[in-house]
This record gives structure tokens, sequence and C-alpha cells, in this order.
């Protein structure tokens, strides 16, 4: 669910970002740090840093650090010439051998899914039971899911996590992780949240992929030596960014994109906190503005 705001006008073929919807804090010292920063972030066309992350050892997961430079790209034709070290991509329509291609250029790469809601234009929308869909997330034909149901959920999100592997993606980015916070239409509890987002770490962590938590600021303090990264929306308009610090403080790095602040208002505030920030337009195509 995204926070409260005009609905994008949408284009048949495609289908905009999920954005969870958070409670909004006043940080008044971070407001102001961010709001002071006006240094301008670097043209796209400049270098952007290589992955600061070692390789991991045969067997291991890798570990994005903090500062790495990325790209995410879930619509349009994919943009494989950007100068970034990691690409999060849509899962479903990226194939293999896209992967492949920026796996031999030097890049890791992210799988983009929905694990949190339903989603009518997947191709295996029809494997979830109508009783396991709530209410609308917001968007057209998307829907909560009823996170209790971890033993029918289990086999479905593997499925997902089987086909990020088989085509070679080195983690997942899993969407819709704070349901609990949303008028999902279950009685969905805090503790429903963290089980259901401790099997999304389990079922990635099983398969060798590295696994980021998405949002969900309020269980970064329990969820964090779990995750192996995070994926965070616009903390800079609503002065959140200092809570996701405990992922830069271990060594995992913070992924971070603003919609509608430009990159002047909160680069330089990103690059204090070693945030990895990103400047897009909602519908998540290949333009970038990076710090």
């Amino acid at each position: 669910m995204r926070r409260t705001r005009p609905t994008p006008t949408r284009q048949p073929a495609r289908r905009p970002a999920r954005r969870s919807a958070r409670r909004l804090l006043a940080l008044g010292a971070v407001a102001v740090l961010l709001l002071a920063a006006c240094t301008s972030a670097p043209d796209d066309d400049e270098e952007q840093p290589e992955d600061l992350s070692p390789a991991p050892a045969p067997g291991e997961r890798w570990q994005p650090a903090p500062g790495v430079s990325w790209q995410w790209q879930i619509t349009g034709k994919l943009d494989t010439s950007v100068k970034a070290a990691v690409y999060d991509i849509d899962g479903f329509t990226t194939t293999k051998e896209q992967v492949a291609e920026l796996k031999a250029a030097g890049r890791r790469t992210i799988c983009y899914l929905s694990t949190g809601a339903w989603e009518d234009f997947r191709p295996d929308a029809g494997a979830f039971p109508p009783s396991m869909r709530g209410e609308g997330n917001g968007w057209e034909g998307e829907r909560w899911l009823d996170i209790r149901r971890l033993k029918e959920l289990e086999p479905l999100i593997a499925k997902r996590f089987d086909m990020c592997r088989d085509k070679g993606f080195d983690a997942v980015e899993p969407d819709n992780m704070d349901a609990y916070r949303n008028k999902s239409g279950f009685p969905l509890t805090a503790g429903d949240q963290l089980n259901y987002n401790r099997l999304i770490v389990r079922l990635a962590h099983d398969r060798g992929l590295s696994v980021g938590l998405k949002n969900d600021l309020d269980q970064i303090p329990e969820l964090v030596g779990d995750f192996d990264f995070a994926v965070n929306e616009q903390c800079a308009q609503y002065d959140e960014c200092a809570r996701l610090t405990p992922f830069i403080v271990a060594g995992k790095a913070v992924f971070h994109v603003e919609y509608e602040l430009p990159a002047s208002r909160f680069c330089a505030a990103s690059r204090a906190l070693k945030l990895s920030s990103l400047e897009k337009k909602y519908e998540l195509g290949a333009w970038r503005k990076a710090c």
C-alpha cells in the first residue's frame, strides 16, 4: 500500500510500483538536515561507485554494502546500460538472458516480487485462493493477502523464489511487507507480520538468495538481524531516514528512493547517512537521478 496520494495515470501494459503505507513520524533534527541539504546529485552520465561488497565465498549469500550504487526499474523496456552496480528489476518480466547479461557486465541483480499482496496480472494469480485475498491496497487488481495462512502461502512464495534463483538473481525484494499497518481486511497483528516476514527470509536464504526488508520501519529493530539489506521509499520526504541507520551500522545497504523531492533536497543528507539514494518517477521506468 502506498502513502495517500493521487493515483498516477496508468498505461495499459504497465504496473506502477507498490508502496507501503507507513506512520508519519516527526524527527526534527533529521528534518532540518534533509531540508537544508542542497547539494546537487551527479548526472546520470557520471561514473557511479562500483559494488563495495566483497565477493561471497562459494555457498554464501551476496551482502550489499552501504553506499553501493543501484538502479530500480520495474516498468518499460529494461535498460542495461545504466551505470549502477546493482539492478532491482521485476522478477516475472525479466528474462534469464537479461539477468545473465547483467551478470556478465559485473552487475548484481535483485528480483522484485510482491509477497504481501495478490496481483491479478501475475501468471500464478489463480493459485491464491479467493479467501486469502483481502481488501484492495489502493490499486486496481491488487489485494492484501492473509499472511496468517503460512502453510498455504509458503509453497506459493517458494515457487516464486525458485523462479528468481533459476533466473540467476542474487537477491529478492519482497514488497507489501507491512500489511498489519494497513486496512487489509484481516485482523493482522505485528506478531503476524514478524512471523510472515521471517518466513520470507527463510525461503530466500534456503535458496542462496539475499533478501531485503521493504519499508516496515516499525519492525526494523526486530528484523535488521534477519534481512540482508533494506529498501525504502520516501524516508526523506517523511523525515524517517534516521530510522534506517540500524542497517547501515550492521554493514547492510539501504536502497532508497524519492519521488516528490528533487535530488538536491536529499542527496547531501543521504550521503551523510550512507544511503544508496535515487530520485525516480512513480512509474519506476529507466529514468533515475543518483546521489
